[in-house]
Formats: structure tokens, sequence, C-alpha cells
């Protein structure tokens, strides 16, 4: 991961700007407020969207960015400036520019065809055991196609089948180790490290394969679940499994549900509940929360209801209340300055499963069932409550001690006065106490302790994974292109322009780094002292961090054939400019509606952005009509 992603992945918008005295309020997933850049007290036209961490103003300004673009106009610095800044606050080293080394990214890639081969080899033997087979379609419930969508398979009885399968293919016993795939024995004989288990494929969230999840046959085997060993492409810390199908039914639900098993979610996706996903039997990670921070905030622990399962969710709160945003509320102490007590913003809750059943149990004893768990689902406050109370003999004074002094750090936690008097009540109540024990004396025990914020003198922390977005995607590719051939601008404007659209702008793109890169190429293929490329990357180099990291390693790519590249970006420009305009149209229809609650001053501000807007749209469609008719012709 890059610098430049890992401080946007610790760093949310949203703090950011209201930090710098923005007052936002919530406007469906998004947030509104006054633009700090310029004098606008009557309708809140500066927008913020917290899944692609950018923002915009729709009136004066006219302009928007990510987090970087806000500071730098905001502080009036440079992008370097901002960066240094903005990773200093997010506790992130900003190294020297590296270029990535190619040999490295492709052999990672290789790895990654060697396991997309093995799905084939491990489904191969599925269809051959019918065994195996008949025990997925009805004692697990699984349908063909969905045995068929998520790529299970199996691994055969055996020590040396891979071995036999892979080298002729000209994989070698390194590479076979590297993924996983093979282990070492004591004597230095390597053997399959997966035998006699059904295959589940593990993705990461961008869909590219990562390792394997192998569950037992034989009831006597250990473990019941064995996953890949931690390798260079998969680390089961920072990947959930079944992320790269749920992501958008998670944003769809503006929820994620949690559940322990593989086959929990291979089910609960055929019933179709689709917003759930898995870590993979360990307890949840910063990086895994961070990535369902991106879709959502609000997130359901459904756990198997043994003693396990309980103890996972006791297990992940120190994550989920670290890696989830605050939000500054003012105080005072008793010497009267001023403090930050920090508030979580995220709807934690965990669902109860009822009779001992497994999630993937529930579901096929009642499709329905499962809505109504989910939904009942109670706050992560009482459940650990009563989880801790079960049991326990309540009128022993150690036992009240023990129990406050777990819950009370998670009661202050919450963002709403009301919600910590609540709280504190309910407390009292099952621990038959006066409140004013609670509230009045510091509970001695083992609490549980909020993480520090990160800072520049902190050990570096691992750095998560960033979930891709739709634009983020666009934009690199088309930027990768431009790095490989910055000529193909010239050939690239003159294409726009005979489907009716402008040349290619850095406003069409809307992360600065990424508006930082266009703008060294545009200046390369307008100046004619210097081979293109060679302006590119010294420029790029000058930056002195690694802007361009992930950009640049696709200059070592294959050649790229003009004809072919150019029709490919002129669509994915098309799509990238459609999804900005369609993104600014509907955000337009609100403030006009709010615009109107407020008498209707800026009425013809926004009644012309809107049409600006839809002729925009309305050109980039009959573009498309256009380069689809010429492709038939």
């Amino acid at each position: 991961m890059s610098t430049i992603d890992e401080v946007k992945s610790r760093i949310d918008i949203v703090d950011l700007v209201s930090e710098a005295g923005v007052k936002l309020r919530h406007a469906g997933k998004n947030y509104t407020g006054f633009c700090p850049f310029h004098d606008n007290k009557h309708t809140p036209a500066f927008v913020v969207w917290p899944e692609s961490g950018t923002w915009r103003c729709f009136g004066q300004c006219n302009e928007g960015g990510d987090i970087f673009k806000f500071v730098m106009k905001r502080d009036g610095l440079d992008f370097k400036e901002a960066l240094n800044k903005l990773a200093d606050r997010a506790g992130v080293k900003v190294e020297s520019f590296v270029t990535e080394k190619p040999e490295v990214k492709e052999a990672h890639e290789h790895l990654r065809v060697l396991l997309e081969d093995a799905i084939i080899y491990y489904r191969t033997h599925l269809f051959n055991n019918k065994e195996i087979l008949t025990y997925l379609r009805e004692k697990r419930g699984l349908s063909d196609s969905t045995i068929e969508t998520f790529g299970l398979g199996y691994a055969p009885h055996g020590y040396d089948n891979l071995l036999k399968q892979f080298a002729p293919k000209g994989y070698s016993e390194q590479e076979m180790i590297e993924v996983g795939l093979l282990t070492d024995r004591e004597d230095g004989k390597r053997y399959d490290k997966f035998r006699n288990r059904i295959m589940i494929p593990i993705r990461d969230e961008n869909g590219k394969m990562a390792g394997f999840g192998a569950r037992i046959v034989d009831p006597n085997d250990i473990p019941k679940f064995l996953n890949s060993p931690e390798t260079p492409i998969f680390s089961k810390g920072r990947i959930l499994y079944g992320l790269d199908r749920a992501r958008k039914p998670i944003r769809m639900a503006d929820q994620a549900v949690i559940v322990e098993g593989y086959l929990d979610v291979i089910a609960l996706h055929q019933a179709g509940y689709e917003n759930v996903v898995s870590p993979m039997g360990t307890a949840l990670t910063e990086d895994q929360l961070r990535l369902l921070k991106r879709s959502t905030r609000r997130i359901v622990l459904a756990l198997d209801p043994d003693a396990a399962g309980q103890k996972a969710v006791l297990r992940g709160l120190d994550a989920a209340r670290s890696a989830m945003d605050r939000e500054g509320e003012l105080g005072f102490d008793a010497r009267g300055l001023l403090r930050n007590e920090a508030r979580l913003q995220a709807d934690l809750r965990v669902a109860s499963m009822p009779d001992d059943l497994d999630p993937d149990e529930i579901v096929a004893r009642d499709k329905d069932e499962w809505a109504r768990l989910i939904e009942n689902a109670k706050p992560i406050v009482t459940h650990v409550m009563e989880a801790l109370a079960a049991g326990q003999n309540l009128n022993d004074a150690k036992v009240k001690n023990q129990i406050a002094a777990q819950v009370l750090p998670l009661i202050e936690d919450l963002p709403s006065p009301m919600e910590r008097d609540t709280y504190r009540q309910a407390l009292s109540r099952m621990l038959k106490v006066d409140e004013r024990a609670l509230t009045g004396t510091q509970v001695q025990g083992p609490v549980v302790r909020r993480k520090p914020r990160v800072t520049a003198q902190t050990k570096k922390a691992e750095s998560p994974v960033v979930a891709l977005n739709p634009t983020l995607m666009i934009e690199s590719y088309c930027l990768g292109v431009l790095l490989r051939r910055p000529e193909f601008l010239y050939s690239l404007d003159r294409k726009l322009q005979e489907f009716g659209l402008s040349a290619l702008a850095a406003d069409d793109f809307e992360y600065t780094d990424h508006q930082l890169v266009f703008g060294i190429v545009r200046s390369a293929v307008e100046q004619d002292e210097r081979e293109h490329r060679h302006y590119v990357v010294s420029h790029l180099s000058a930056l002195g961090s690694d802007v361009s990291k992930d950009l640049l390693a696709q200059i070592e790519n294959a050649e790229l054939v003009e004809d072919k590249v150019l029709e490919e970006l002129l669509l994915r420009l098309i799509d990238l400019r459609r999804m900005n305009a369609m993104t600014n149209m509907n955000q337009l229809r609100f403030l006009q509606e709010d615009d109107q609650q407020q008498n209707g001053t800026n009425k013809k501000m926004y009644q012309e952005q809107t049409i600006q807007v839809t002729k925009l749209i309305h050109g980039l469609d009959q573009a498309k009509k256009k380069m689809a008719l010429k492709r038939q012709a």
C-alpha cells in the first residue's frame, strides 16, 4: 500500500472537515454543511461523501477534492506539505520515493494464477467425488450453482498430488510453498498441506485470489478448519471472507453482518442475505473493520452460540472501538481545561442465535427467521452486560465490581449523554446497586481501555487494506496507461473532440494525487525538450513521495495496441464522467429541495448547474451510442 492510500485510510474526511469548524449534518449517506471557503450562511451547499473520502462545494467555489485538496485549500499548502501534515496526524511515515520493483508485482500475480489453477484442480476432484458432493448438497443444502459460484472444491487424500499436478505446468516447489499449497516436514520433504478437505477459495475485497480455507471431511481430523498460512498475498487479519461479493449488498442495506464460518457465509448468500462476511475464525481486526467502514457503520455480530462464539464477541470489542470513527465532544476537567472526549460513531449490535443453532442451520430451518434475528440484534453494550452476567452470582460484590469494570468503559464510549445515562441505570438495576456507585467512584478491575491515537512517535502499525471504489479504479487505469504512453493523450483528446466531448483535464480526476500525475503527463506532451516518458519519470521523482507508486508499476506492462487501448480509455473516461455527473445530479436535487425549504435563495444557481449537468450526461450518452454504431459499421 502506498503512503497516500495509508493516510487516506486512517483519516476520515468527516472528522477533518468537522475539525475545521464546518457543522455537518446527515443527508442520506452523505453530509452537508456551509462551505468554509466562502461566505454562505443561507443554504448548506458543501457536501462530503464519506465512502469515497471526497468533498465538493456546489456554491461559489464550485470545486472539490479529497482530504489533501481540503488541507491544501484551507491552509494554503502544496501537495507535499499537505501530505506531510496529514501523514503526521495519521502516524504514517512518509518514505522517500522508491519505484516498486515490477518483478515483485509480476511474481505476486504469478502466484495468484497458481491459486486460480488450484481452484480448477480442487473443483475437478469435488465433482468426481459423489460422497463429498452429496454432503454439500444434502447436509449443507448448497445448490450446484452456489458450489460453482463460490468455487468450492475437494483436496483428495495423498501427499504429493499437487507436485505431480503443477510441476509439469512449470510451477516450482518454492512457488507452491509461497502460496501455502505445500508445506515442509521436519525431515526436509515437502507435501500437500490440504488433504481430504473441502476447499474454499478466499479472495480479497477486490476479488483477487489470496488463499484457501479448508474444512475437514473426517470428523476425527484436526483442526476442523485450516487456512492458508500467511503469504505475500494472504493475511487473514486483513481479509474478510465474502467481502468481494458482499460490498455492494452491504452498501445497499447500510448494514454488514459478521458470522464465523465460511459455510455460514455461503448458505446465507444462497438464501439471499448477501451482506454477510466472515473474519475466518479470528477476532475482528482494525484492518477488517476499516474495510467495512467504507460501506457502512452499522455492524451486526452474529456469531455461533457456543462459548467460543461469545468470547469472540468480547474479543472483537477492542478492535471495533479503536477502528471506528469518533466525534470530538468538548468537555471541562477540574482545572477548567478543554479536553476531547472521544465517542464512538459506529452502531455495533449482536444477534443471539437460538436453540444452539449455527447461522446456516437457522436459515435452512426458516429463511425469514434470519431476518428477524438480525432486526432484533441488541446493542453491543446490552449484549456485553448480559453475556458477562450469565451464570454469575450477582449478589457477590466482587462479581459486581468485575462486571462494572468491563461495562463502564463501553458506556463512556457512547456518543449520546442520554444513552450513557440509560445504560448506567440499566447496569445499576442489573447489579442491584445505587447508580451513584457507578458514577461517583473509580471502579477497579480489568478495564477495557481504548487504544491511544496513533502519533508519529508511535510504533508504526501494519498498513491497512484500502477498499477500492469504481472511480478510483478507473482513474488508476487511465493514468497507468498514460504514464506508460503519454503520447496517447494527443489521440485521446482528438477522440473526445470527435464525439463532441471536451479534452481530458485534471478536473476529470477526483483525487488530488491523480490530478498531479495527470498534470505532469499533460506538461510532458506540451513540451518538446525531452522525451515524454523521461519527462514524466523525472517530475514524478521530484515530488518526493510515492504519489504514483502503484501507477508507475504499470509502465513495465506488455506493449499496448493503440487502437484498442484508446477505445478502452474513451469508454472508461465516459463512464467516469457519467458517474461523477450522476453523483452531482443527485446531490443537486437534494440541495434544491433543501433550498426550497429555505425560501429558494439559491434557486437560480442550482437550476443553472442542473441544466449543465443534464447536458453533460446527454452528451456522454450520445457519445457512447456513436461509439457503438461505429463498432458495428
